[in-house]
């Protein structure tokens, strides 16, 4: 059974919770990044502390998932109440930092919405080599923050923008045929790898301007290490382990979230995942109202849920 949201909402309340506000659009990209900045802030005070090392680590890695959740939400369009916010905001201060394509991400995205678990779910290797024993869960987290996640990353980033494979927000990208001449794949590169090439420009120009060039190292070792493993855990906790069924009460996991989960593997609300899959276009900052109403209504009674994301990694390293 494929219970959708009329099942526990009006239309009125379905339609107040799509509504986008501007206001709090703004104060997502804003307070992102302003903890991004906090994070430089703090490494450039305390540069041999390696407290200060592992902290900004986290919030980096935690931040530049922030952003990509953000260009998630864009891709969506509700983030902002018009289409041009969403795009602009979306491209330039969500998406390209952290080498991101928001128009191909969101074609890429709404197959998932509309297959989620199915075997045609573009999505599904994400999640699907879940549960795993315990060895092979570690071995996956040190090679997220070893970077060798980060290396086979890159080249596969590089490879979709130049033309040669073709684009997936997940695995299972393929060669290009006929293979593009050259002059396609500089073009192509420059289309797709150009705004991550001038965001970073920009960044790593503003730090430097500031004294502090050598932290856009830092930029980088958090994109190739903490944000691969947050990216991960998110993963596992949105679809790993559930049914393969239409029923998004039963394909789709909310997570329960505390700070230290927020500020890290969950930003912007993207825990109440099962909600957001149930209405997709509600905006982030109004999930938490929606979860409320969910519960009162006795949907979440049915829900796939847990209480925490350690309790996700128990339940991925431990074979069914």
């Amino acid at each position: 059974m494929r219970r959708t949201a009329t099942t526990w909402f009006s239309t009125d309340e379905i339609r107040a919770l799509m509504t986008p506000s501007a206001w709090q659009g703004a104060r997502s990209v804003v307070t992102t990044w302003g903890l991004i900045a906090a994070a430089f802030a703090l490494l450039a005070a305390f540069p041999r502390n390696p407290a200060a090392w592992l902290v900004t680590l986290v919030i980096l890695g935690g931040r530049q998932l922030a952003l990509a959740i953000l260009m998630h939400e864009c891709s969506h369009q509700s983030l902002f109440p018009g289409a041009t916010a969403n795009q602009l905001v979306g491209t330039w201060l969500c998406a390209a930092p952290v080498w991101q394509r928001l128009g191909d991400y969101r074609t890429h995205h709404v197959k998932h919405h509309g297959r989620t678990s199915m075997e045609d779910d573009p999505d599904l290797a994400l999640s699907s080599a879940y549960p795993t024993s315990r060895w092979g869960l570690a071995r996956k987290f040190v090679r997220d923050v070893t970077g060798i996640a980060f290396l086979r990353r890159v080249a596969a980033l590089l490879l979709m923008d130049g033309g040669l494979l073709s684009y997936t927000a997940s695995t299972g990208a393929r060669w290009v045929s006929p293979r593009p001449s050259v002059g396609q794949m500089v073009k192509s590169l420059v289309r797709n790898f150009g705004p991550v090439f001038l965001t970073n420009s920009i960044l790593a120009l503003t730090l430097a301007l500031l004294g502090h060039a050598w932290l856009f190292g830092v930029w980088v070792l958090a994109w190739a290490t903490t944000f691969s493993l947050f990216v991960r855990i998110r993963s596992i906790a949105e679809h790993g382990m559930t049914e393969r069924s239409m029923d998004p009460l039963k394909n789709t996991r909310t997570t329960q979230a505390t700070w230290l989960a927020r500020l890290t593997v969950a930003p912007h609300h993207v825990n109440f995942h099962l909600e957001h899959h149930l209405l997709p276009t509600v905006p982030h900052y109004r999930l938490p109202a929606m979860h409320q109403l969910l519960v009162e209504r006795g949907a979440w009674a049915e829900a796939t849920k847990a209480d925490g994301y350690l309790d996700v990694l128990r339940l991925a390293s431990t074979p069914v």
